[in-house]
């Protein structure tokens, strides 16, 4: 997989104004590009791969980002399932340049997952808190 700053094709992540470690919940930069992100691996924090980012899910009408959705391979990479990961549940790790979880692989499987054909209705105010819930985050 390649990195947020391999992905880089403007060149951002080399000026100095987006160098800068003023990310709120982690070292990195306080901007960054949404396409650049896509494909970026998220372990744990044992180091274990808890896949990559599929997509960022904004909310519109605040431009808010919301959720990470994270794209777990089970049995011997022969199923995908897909897992709305609510942002701030992520941290940037600058010096891996991948994301990390705080789960074990253990409860991800066990977290509210879909598969590509079946979204979940994400508006749906217990689909949110479910999935809040079994990350430990706060509702915003």
């Amino acid at each position: 997989m390649m990195s947020y700053q391999e992905r880089d094709i403007y060149g951002m992540y080399k000026s100095p104004q987006f160098a800068t470690p003023l990310m709120a919940n982690g070292p990195g930069p306080y901007l960054m590009g949404a396409e650049t992100l896509i494909g970026n691996n998220v372990v744990n924090k044992a180091g274990q791969s808890l896949g990559d980012i599929k997509e960022i899910m904004l909310e519109v009408g605040t431009g808010r980002v919301a959720y990470a959705v994270l794209s777990f391979s089970t049995y011997l990479g022969l199923s995908e399932k897909l897992f709305a990961v609510p942002w701030r549940s992520l941290t940037l790790d600058t010096v891996q340049q991948c994301f990390v979880l705080d789960v074990d692989v253990e409860r991800l499987k066990t977290a509210p997952g879909f598969d590509k054909g079946h979204w979940p209705n994400m508006q749906d105010v217990d689909w949110e808190r479910s999935v809040h819930s079994h990350y430990g985050s706060k509702l915003s």
